[in-house]
């Protein structure tokens, strides 16, 4: 089994409803940072990683068939060249929502992490973002940054701009699968989130 996407876009884009639609449409798991609560052995891999150390990319995805959101969307260059027959899915909003979803959900739930997890965190939002999550400017600075690097970056034969309000079809047609009978997914609302999850605890 090998990715068949890999996510570019960062957290608070929609990123648990396309988990779920992938999931849908490829019969198999996706990798999102829901992943990492669950399995806090991989809390050490991707601190190694945003220190410049790379896992074997295969190998830490193995039984996946994609991989979205952070810490993902950090590291999605390396990730699609260690998978080149993957699309790339860009998942995007309007900056000011953006920042009006994330500041009130996984910024504060990511200043909150204690011990191996606050490690992690601080070491790629220090390498791939801001540190500063507190700060409104930096913050959509950062996510503009990370968004025109995909798109300046991106082999555009791969890549999938893509946003929740869109659904299946872009999904459907860059996979060449067809559109499903049923609703699309749209969950992780600011109060599911807070309900889903809560601040990590020490690994």
């Amino acid at each position: 089994m090998s990715l068949r996407v890999v996510g570019a876009g960062l957290g608070r884009t929609g990123t648990m409803s396309l988990k779920l639609a992938l999931e849908q449409l490829l019969g198999g798991p996706c990798y999102h940072m829901a992943e990492v609560i669950e399995h806090p052995e991989h809390i050490p891999v991707w601190h190694q990683a945003a220190l410049g150390k790379l896992p074997d990319w295969r190998r830490l995805f193995e039984g996946y068939r994609a991989a979205v959101d952070w810490p993902v969307a950090a590291f999605w260059e390396p990730i699609a060249a260690a998978f080149p027959d993957a699309i790339i899915v860009h998942s995007n909003r309007d900056p000011e929502s953006w920042w009006e979803s994330a500041s009130s959900t996984i910024f504060p739930t990511a200043a909150a992490a204690q011990g191996p997890w606050r490690e992690m965190l601080d070491a790629m939002f220090g390498r791939h973002f801001t540190t500063d999550l507190g700060n409104r400017e930096e913050c959509i600075s950062a996510y503009k940054r990370h968004n025109a690097h995909v798109l300046a970056t991106a082999d555009p034969k791969r890549l999938v701009e893509w946003t929740a309000k869109q659904g299946w079809a872009p999904l459907c047609r860059a996979l060449n699968l067809p559109v499903p009978d049923a609703e699309f997914p749209r969950v992780n609302t600011k109060e599911e989130f807070h309900h889903n999850f809560p601040p990590p605890q020490n690994a």
